[in-house]
């Protein structure tokens, strides 16, 4: 006798409340897809990109449900066909006995079970297809690249949008096969028609036809993989590079078109055997078939590349290794000039004692030396322009050009915006935090080549903006350090905190409006909020909802297709802040095109201490800077233009969104004059070119004449040192209007020599991204930054002066060391901070380090550093104290002053002026004026007599005030003058 099969019995309360839990959590989780969805598709109307939501959306519904309602029919079709085979009467066995109790328990819930699993399959069918929506649009829309690939001769598209596709519809076919033929054999079993344990056949007649069928399929998809797999090797990465390999073309090529004959033949064998009536030609064939594949596909090729490849690698692998090189050059944009590309290689020859006649204040590059990092002085620009406790500057500011009376110079330039992680107190609540203090207020701007830590004097700052860029609009609703989402317009008395102490009603186009309650309900969801149905704020008329605040966010999210740069950066433009974001096409397909992380790529000591963002952990082998976008801080408006309308991959996306980028020569003249190269496209370009400038493949697989690039001297991990962007000469050229570069030293493979320098021109017009590479001669030692920077600390001089300065609760910076061509060697210049202990802190510049040949020059500012190569002592006019500098103590001691506010505090200040002190400080202020005068002239020998003019008068007033005692005093501390 059986056992009676267990039940479960549920109350019928115990009922009711497992079917309201359920409802709930499924309740629950299309709310928040709902919501999301619907605030997503306010968002874009916000922004007028509607369209790009649409079609995204559209794509994505219509997979989901090709796909899914596909896999479904097909996998359940013949899970029913599996059932309807299942014999009337079967034999008695032991295994019959155990399997009836199932089919006694599911043969009551058969349609209950059968559409639970066919719903199943839709859904995790339709969830995976339609998460490949951008494959199915690049297929249906993907343009020529007019380029052909040397193995197969075919154009570079059908690697690129064809052979995706088809791997994508291969999987989904085999996963419909395999899943029908395991589900179908499980319904064979249960039901009796295959029988493993019971003597007699093990499969029944129609069983037998259907499971066939199904493996006749299955060899199908499988010979279409062995003919897809040929086109495959072009991304194989079994030799050196990536691409086909000698093995791969005389062996792999092969043996994967033999096994696609074979597996006709073996696919044709199994439908015979529906006629034959023998159940064991399948099985034969499929491990015939599975044999076959390890010995031809695998151990063959295995054996070529020991025997034959392997002893003789750098002869057999030289064709292949050609191919790679020249279509590694054509998709990251490195083609040589010669060969119709963009970069320009260049004998640089060098000597290591270089004459310091070339170091000239007439040569652009000289007059335009860069002694403000804008990754160490954004604490100074917080300090001198913050202004408001709310308001705070990036960690790392940014580089830009402006022309001002007829000079152009270059600028640290940075945005003051709203940093919530500032506010205190009651600034805290909900209500301050998100519908009182909702933007940023004004920009920022230094000469780069000003010292402007020690003068305090901004081109542009102050609330309200005072200086020569007309910022006619300087609120801030957008920008890298806002909160998530702010309320703002609200109508009535203005609620929203504006710099110059006084409130606004936001009165531009950004943000959605909250215009009835289900939007608000909506985004109290989606920020699990009540006060969005609580508050005034948000319920008024004209109340706005801005959120995905973010330049980078907002472009990613416009454009999906895109990868975009790490470090966006502000400009004025028009009297209104612009962030200008560059962004990339990246494909991971290009044939013999050498495959790489993108992350890795664009490593470097800023992104390693989270200064710009990094890349995502992706594969690419194909990259072009096709866009230029550019972010209203006010509005948020995004506008995209074509920079590469030549780039097959935004050609094809441009069809896929038809409205979505401009073209070039749309973009306003205002905003072309600010566009730069990008750093992560050139991080990526130097580190190809590393290897890549070698043209001989014998070379190139000895690694003869690699190169790297050099480390961040002054980080702790090794980490790339970022590339630096300047205001100099032309490469090759002493003169005439300065050109704006994005610049990088390399070295020589596994040492610390200078090997070539890299400069690209970042400045819009014809020579935009034409690149330079200066190569050092072979067995020239010319020493590379971390060997200038090591050499820098061993002298006895600087070693014992930075030990000073790094003592005292104070904490020695080091700027970035700058790599420049000058005459007949390199000019190496590094500003020197130095930076108070605690929060009040910031970075006074107090040295600069300058090398020039077999020279180092050593003082107060860069004038004194410069002439002291001429001297026989390093640090001369330290030791004798003739520099310049206004803060050329062997100790000094930097500020610890709070931040500006607008309240009263008291301070520390000077005894009561003197009649010939009021003398004194009246001379000491004509000459300061005198000096940044000189600045601006850039006439060192001026510069040199008004520092010394003004030492000279701040000595005599300190001397003259020494007597008397000092008091405290209030006094405003607003910005200083």
């Amino acid at each position: 006798m059986r056992p009676d099969m267990p039940s479960i019995r549920v109350s019928r309360r115990g009922k009711i409340v497992i079917g309201v839990l359920i409802s709930l959590f499924v309740l629950l989780s299309v709310l928040g897809s709902l919501v999301r969805v619907y605030t997503n598709w306010l968002w874009f109307g916000e922004v007028g990109y509607r369209g790009v939501f649409s079609t995204i959306l559209w794509t994505r519904i219509a997979l989901f449900a090709t796909v899914g309602l596909a896999m479904a029919l097909i996998i359940g079709a013949n899970v029913f066909l599996a059932y309807r085979m299942r014999p009337p009467f079967r034999p008695i066995s032991q295994e019959q006995e155990n399997l009836e109790r199932y089919r006694v328990a599911l043969e009551p819930r058969k349609r209950l079970i059968f559409g639970a699993l066919v719903a199943l399959i839709f859904l995790a069918a339709g969830m995976s297809a339609q998460s490949n929506w951008k494959t199915w649009q690049l297929w249906r829309n993907g343009e020529s690249f007019g380029v052909q690939d040397p193995q197969f001769h075919r154009d570079i598209s059908f690697f690129a949008w064809d052979y995706p596709a088809y791997r994508l519809l291969l999987g989904l076919a085999f996963n419909a096969v395999v899943f029908s033929l395991l589900l179908s054999l499980a319904v064979h079993y249960v039901f009796g028609a295959f029988r493993i344990a019971t003597p007699g056949p093990k499969l029944t007649i129609s069983a037998r036809r259907h499971v066939t069928l199904l493996v006749f399929f299955f060899i199908v998809l499988k010979a279409c993989a062995y003919w897809l797999d040929r086109y495959g090797l072009v991304f194989s990465g079994r030799g050196k590079v990536t691409g086909a390999s000698y093995t791969d073309v005389n062996a792999s090529l092969p043996a994967k078109t033999i096994l696609f004959w074979v597996a006709v033949l073996i696919a044709l064998a199994v439908l015979a055997s529906l006629w034959l009536k023998s159940a064991q030609i399948p099985i034969i064939s499929f491990v015939v078939l599975l044999i076959l594949s390890i010995g031809i596909n695998g151990i063959y090729p295995a054996i070529v590349q020991q025997v034959t490849v392997k002893p003789n690698a750098s002869e057999k692998e030289v064709p292949y290794i050609g191919r790679n090189i020249e279509a590694t050059r054509q998709a990251y944009g490195i083609v040589k000039a010669e060969d119709g590309g963009n970069v320009t290689y260049q004998h640089y020859s060098v000597t290591a004692r270089p004459d310091n006649d070339a170091l000239t204040s007439t040569d652009p590059t000289v007059s335009n030396l860069r002694i403000l990092d804008p990754n160490v002085v954004s604490p100074t620009f917080s300090k001198f322009q913050q202004l408001r406790n709310q308001y705070g500057f990036p960690t790392k500011l940014d580089i830009d050009r402006y022309e001002v009376d007829g000079q152009r110079l270059d600028y640290v330039v940075g945005v003051r915006e709203l940093d919530q992680s500032k506010l205190t107190g009651n600034q805290t609540n909900w209500i301050n935090a998100h519908t009182f203090y909702t933007h940023g207020y004004g920009f920022a701007a230094a000469a780069a080549s000003s010292d402007v830590t020690n003068t305090k004097e901004f081109s542009e700052g102050d609330i309200p903006p005072k200086g020569p860029l007309d910022l006619s609009t300087p609120q801030v609703y957008y920008g890298e350090l806002l909160p998530s989402y702010s309320i703002v317009g609200a109508a009535g008395s203005p609620r929203e905190y504006d710099g110059a102490d006084v409130k606004t009603t936001y009165a531009g186009s950004g943000g959605v409006p909250l215009s009835n309650i289900f939007k608000r309900l909506a985004f109290g969801i989606k920020y699990r909020e009540t006060n969005f149905l609580l508050n005034d704020a948000a319920s008024a008329k004209g109340a706005k909802i801005m959120f995905d605040r973010n330049p980078r966010q907002r472009v990613e999210k416009v454009a999906p297709f895109l990868t975009v740069d790490g470090d966006p950066y502000p400009a004025v433009i028009d009297g209104r802040v612009q962030w200008i974001v560059d962004a990339y096409t990246t494909i991971a397909n290009y044939p013999y095109s050498e495959r790489q992380n993108l992350s890795d790529l664009t490593t470097d000591s800023l992104t390693a201490t989270n200064r710009t963002a990094s890349q995502a952990d992706s594969q690419v082998n194909y990259i072009r800077n096709s866009v230029k976008a550019t972010v209203d801080a006010y509005s948020g408006k995004v506008t995209l233009y074509a920079w590469d309308e030549k780039d097959p991959v935004l050609k094809t996306w441009m069809k896929v969104f038809p409205n979505l980028v401009q073209k070039q020569n749309t973009m306003p003249g205002s905003v072309l004059a600010h566009v730069r190269y990008p750093q992560d496209l050139f991080e990526v370009q130097r580190k190809a070119i590393e290897q890549y400038h070698m043209d001989s493949p014998r070379d190139f697989y000895n690694v003869a004449d690699k190169w790297t690039v050099p480390n961040d001297p002054y980080l702790d991990s090794a980490v790339a040192q970022p590339p630096y962007y300047v205001l100099a000469s032309a490469p090759g050229s002493h003169g005439g209007r300065p050109q704006f570069q994005l610049t990088t030293p390399m070295k020589v493979n596994n040492s610390t020599n200078l090997a070539a320098y890299i400069t690209v021109n970042s400045d819009p017009g014809p020579n935009y991204g034409k690149m330079t590479v200066l190569q050092v001669p072979s067995g020239t030692v010319i020493q590379g930054p971390e060997q200038l920077a090591n050499t820098f600390s061993s002298n006895a001089t600087i070693s014992k002066d930075i030990s000073l300065l790094d003592s005292g609760g104070s904490q020695v910076i080091h700027g970035n060391l700058l790599t420049l061509p000058i005459g007949e060697s390199f000019l190496y210049v590094e500003p020197l901070y130095v930076q108070a202990s605690g929060s009040t802190g910031y970075p006074i510049l107090q040295r600069v380090l300058v090398a020039y040949g077999d020279k180092i020059g050593y003082a107060g500012n860069l004038a004194d550093a410069l002439a002291n190569l001429s001297k026989g002592s390093v640090g001369a006019s330290l030791i004798d104290g003739s520099s310049g500098g206004q803060n050329n103590s062997s100790s000094p001691t930097p500020s610890t002053s709070p931040p500006a506010s607008s309240s009263p505090s008291v301070e520390p200040t000077s005894p009561p002026v003197t009649g010939s002190q009021a003398q004194v400080l009246q001379q000491l202020n004509t000459a300061l004026t005198r000096l940044q005068a000189a600045y601006r002239s850039g006439d060192f020998a001026a510069i040199g007599q008004a520092q010394a003019e003004v030492q000279r008068l701040t000595n005599a007033y300190l001397k003259a005030q020494s007597a008397t005692p000092t008091k405290p005093t209030p006094k405003p501390s607003s910005s200083p003058s």
